[in-house]
């Protein structure tokens, strides 16, 4: 019964590849075909019949209302929500929806993040239809997946730029393939993010300022438990916590995102997600598809879903990992075959891919730049703010073998035999997982786990495709024209000049250790460890140069997304600044003096029998020097956080808020936690990490 409810439902609120052959004319059906696939100009003829089956689909489905849904430089998704209901003058209506209504929109584009793009009297904006990326319907509403541009054209998203790179980077890849023989009809990427995120009390989360306005815990002591004792990853399901997965698999189903795993995660409460690779700005779009769909339907669970990248202090951060690989008409470009070292194809997108990340690490690291990223990132739960490649084993053997030029060491596949005769032997995987590895070959993909929990996965993945693009076309222009032997002897000896040149950004230990640390100062590699610090480099000439080469953002739109980050960083630190002065003033020291006021009654109440309470005084005298250092240290940073807003800089204020800001948060935390240790239970206004992290 479950496998046919899922089977019946799986895609049941898509435009499908199957609805659009069942409801087109065939010859319709053919040209969309040819514009999803060859990118073929679109003719508004036969918009207007894709967008009639559209209309009577989605009004079976219950839908009374269309939308193009976009991602602003806000990292989330927008949608304006127009009827498919027209008056007619007999005081009768008709749903009508037309093909210019699917091809474009206009919605108003002066109140999203424009980095200077745009001025706020400028309002025009265009979103255009992303054939390429299925229409759904979400709450009765047909949504349709567009890019959102300005009215002279610049991107004002995360989307378009997704997509040229992507083009870039079929263009580029062809042409290696064409050395090789190959004349695929597409080139793509695929992509599997896997989702991390909390889950809290609804209840809990609404006494707590910092996460209603913040997304993250600004206060909080040790909790008497944390994941010390791994006893959650991978352990039993709260029944609660069930019911909403599986409700959240069956809403997510029936938009065609194939979820496949969940499990809890390390920390307590902390849990993950994760789907069936798909091709890349898809797996996007469906990610983001997914993220709301956890904060929506946790609600209806009496839940609060979290998915900050460090909502709480001392146990692990969330983040998003992107399994990154490319495909030629759906066959793995990544995967390395039964003798690696013999694959010279393989060899050749695997050395393109460690030059890329070793030439545009800067770009990978600002791409995945935020403020709460900055919170997770170097610490023992991710990647260090350092990139460098994990192969594994077998990779390394080869990668070292033929940048000194000697024959590698063919290994098969082990198998392990645990000495139980009722278990199988297992096949030992070519290559181990090195989790502190921002970079890491993983059998026939890379995962890039530097990206935080609630980002578009677009940034990185623009800088990836363009990156990896780049190379293809020095492979390319180099050896355009050579065949037979001469190719192969050619192309062996761009793979291992490639590796040799970028050797230092491979690393097979520990990313944690500070050892590293050194190590990749020694080896040259960038080591941007905050916000303010990775920035910069968006703008570097020779940065501009290399996206404008490929056609993926020019120097404008490159310029907007540096200030839109920047600016991002500094509003959301005034936000948590603004929150911590609040819950200072109106939440603990109302609380502490409370507390210190019925302890000093007490303390009176007591001598007036002549009892000494040494205890009760002490704890007064320490209460009231808490009291005196919150206070202190809430005036200070609001001093410091309202000098910061001041400057008008985006790079400097940044800078201030890193430099000034952030530590007198810190001090005002340290004051308001140490008063948290001693505080009756009672009078502690908020809950505590320890009724927060473990709810039953």
């Amino acid at each position: 019964m479950g496998k046919d409810r899922v089977s019946q439902e799986y895609g049941s609120l898509l435009f499908t590849d199957a609805v659009m052959q069942e409801r087109l004319p065939k010859p319709t059906y053919k040209e969309l075909r040819q514009v999803i696939d060859d990118g073929k100009p679109l003719d508004l003829d036969i918009a207007n019949e894709v967008a009639h089956a559209m209309k009577e689909w989605a009004l079976e489905k219950g839908a009374t209302h269309f939308a193009h849904w976009f991602q602003p430089l806000t990292g989330i998704t927008s949608e304006k929500h127009d009827s498919f209901l027209t008056p007619i003058n007999d005081g009768t209506i008709l749903m009508s929806f037309s093909g210019k209504e699917l091809v474009q929109g206009e919605p108003d584009a002066s109140s999203f993040p424009s980095g200077g793009l745009r001025a706020t009297f400028e309002a025009r904006g265009y979103t255009a239809w992303d054939p390429t990326s299925p229409a759904f319907i979400k709450d009765e509403v047909l949504c349709i997946p567009t890019a959102f541009v300005s009215y002279t054209g610049e991107a004002l998203d995360k989307k378009t730029p997704l997509l040229r790179s992507q083009v870039a980077l079929e263009t580029q890849a062809k042409r290696v393939l064409a050395l090789f023989g190959r004349k695929p009809k597409r080139v793509f990427t695929t992509i599997g993010p896997e989702q991390e995120y909390f889950l809290v009390r609804e209840e809990d989360y609404e006494r707590r300022p910092d996460l209603i306005y913040c997304g993250r815990t600004l206060f909080g002591c040790e909790p008497v438990k944390g994941q010390e004792l791994e006893e959650h990853y991978f352990g039993a399901i709260r029944p609660t916590v069930n019911d909403f997965m599986k409700e959240v698999d069956d809403e997510l189903w029936k938009l065609g995102v194939p979820v496949k795993t969940k499990h809890n995660e390390v920390a307590p409460s902390q849990h993950e997600l994760a789907p069936i690779f798909e091709q890349g700005s898809l797996a996007i779009d469906d990610n983001l598809l997914t993220m709301e769909k956890l904060k929506l339907m946790a609600t209806r669970h009496g839940l609060a879903c979290l998915e900050h990248e460090k909502p709480f202090e001392y146990v692990n951060g969330s983040g998003k990992h992107n399994n990154w690989s490319i495909c030629a008409d759906g066959k793995n470009l990544l995967e390395p075959g039964a003798v690696p070292s013999e694959n010279l194809q393989f060899l050749v997108f695997l050395a393109a891919l460690v030059a890329a990340v070793d030439e545009h690490a800067d770009l990978l690291r600002a791409s995945v730049a935020s403020a709460g990223n900055d919170h997770r990132l170097g610490a023992n739960e991710a990647p260090p703010a350092i990139i460098s490649v994990f192969l594994g084993d077998q990779l390394h053997t080869i990668v070292e073998a033929l940048i000194n030029k000697e024959e590698p060491e063919v290994h098969e596949a082990e198998r392990m035999d645990l000495g139980v005769p009722a278990l199988p032997d297992l096949l030992r995987d070519s290559t181990d997982r090195n989790r502190t590895s921002p970079f890491a070959f993983t059998g026939n993909k890379f995962e890039f786990r530097m990206c935080g929990s609630q980002q578009n996965l677009s940034d990185p993945n623009v800088v990836l495709n363009t990156a990896v693009a780049e190379q293809c076309d020095r492979f390319a222009t180099k050896l355009e024209g050579k065949t037979g032997d001469e190719f192969t002897n050619l192309a062996l000896r761009w793979v291992r000049h490639t590796l040799r040149d970028h050797q230092r950004v491979l690393f097979e230990g520990n990313g944690y250790s500070e050892e590293w640390e050194v190590e990749a100062e020694r080896r040259g590699l960038p080591n941007l460890k905050t916000t303010p610090d990775a920035l910069p480099c968006m703008v570097k000439p020779e940065n501009v140069a290399f996206y404008e080469r490929y056609h993926v953002l020019d120097a404008a739109e490159i310029h907007a997304r540096y200030v839109s980050k920047a600016e991002q960083y500094a509003k959301l630190l005034n936000i948590e600044a603004n929150t911590m002065v609040y819950m200072a003033r109106h939440l603990y020291l109302p609380a502490l003096s409370e507390y210190s006021g019925d302890l000093a009654s007490t303390v009176a109440t007591k001598a007036e029998i002549g009892i000494e309470a040494p205890v009760e005084k002490g704890l007064v005298r320490v209460l009231t020097d808490g009291i005196a250092a919150v206070h202190d240290s809430a005036d200070e940073l609001e001093r410091l956080n309202a000098a910061t807003q001041l400057l008008d800089d985006p790079q400097e204020q940044c800078d201030a808020y890193r430099d000034t800001v952030l530590p007198a948060m810190d001090v005002l935390r340290t004051a308001v936690d140490g008063m948290e240790k001693v505080c009756g239970a009672d009078y502690w206004p908020v809950p505590s990490y320890n009724e927060m992290l473990f709810w039953v």
